[in-house]
Formats: structure tokens, sequence, C-alpha cells
């Protein structure tokens, strides 16, 4: 009996494996962005804690994205728009990570001495950057490729 089927190449091992991840970063994810849905939330601002928490769940999503998508290539040669995919991942992230942690890296409006908690602008940021990474995994998906000479798929 095999457990590790392949059809078309796919390795649905992996696929289901990496959406398994991500189901649980997107569960990490909620408990960062919102604590009440799990009945945790102590405070009215978003905090070091929560934003910790936010930023392991998406780091979580990220990777486990990745993994699935990578899945559904096959193993063969990724387009250039995957190649870009990726690295828009990877720098939304980024932004999501500077603009969260801003006021704890010392160019946001709470500095030190002040409780460091995620402000409207810094808000915006995350919002951006969580765009720009759902703009990287759509580049990143397998579309089929059609033949020059036939039209056909």
């Amino acid at each position: 009996m095999r457990i590790n089927k392949s059809i078309n190449g796919v390795n649905h091992f992996r696929v289901r494996l990496g959406m398994g991840i991500t189901i649980l970063g997107l569960l990490i994810y909620l408990l960062g962005v919102d604590p009440a849905l799990f009945g945790l939330d102590r405070s009215p601002v978003m905090g070091f804690v929560q934003i910790a928490t936010l930023l392991v769940g998406l780091a979580i999503l990220c990777l486990s994205g990745f993994m699935t998508l990578n899945s559904l290539w096959n193993g063969s040669q990724k387009s250039i728009s995957a190649d870009i995919g990726l690295r828009l991942v990877a720098t939304g992230y980024l932004v999501v990570v500077a603009s969260s942690m801003a006021d704890l890296l010392g160019f946001g409006n709470h500095t030190f001495p002040a409780i460091p908690y995620l402000g409207p602008l810094q808000a915006i940021g995350v919002i951006i950057g969580e765009i720009a990474i759902v703009a990287g995994f759509i580049m990143m998906v397998p579309y089929p490729r059609r033949d020059q000479k036939t039209g056909l798929v």
C-alpha cells in the first residue's frame, strides 16, 4: 500500500501536510489578532505578546503556504512570476514585522518608557504587508502552460 500517492506528479501528502500546518498557523494568527475569539482578551490595546503571537502565526502561514505551493510545482521549473511571488511574500512579511514592531525597534510613536502597542499607522503597515503576501502567493500558483504552436494546455 502506497502512503505517498502521486497523481500527475503532485505529492498529495506534502499538500495535505502543508494545509494542516496552515490551519495551525491560522489559529495562532487569530489568537494574536483577536484573543477574544478564544476567551483570552485581557487588554483594550494590542500589546507586545499579541503582536509576537500574530507574527509567529503569520510566519507559520507563510512557510506552510510556500511548502504547499512548492509541492504543486512537482519539481518542474518555476516561472519567473513564481520566483517574484516568493520574494514578494518574504518582503510582505518583513513589512509586517517592521510595522508591528516599530515601537520596539525605536521608530514608532510609543518608544520606551511608554507601553508599546499597535497603533493605527502601524495597523495600516501590517495590512499593506499582508496584501503583499497574498499577492505573492497568487503569483506562486502554478497555472497550466499553453503550447506556443498549438495553443493547447
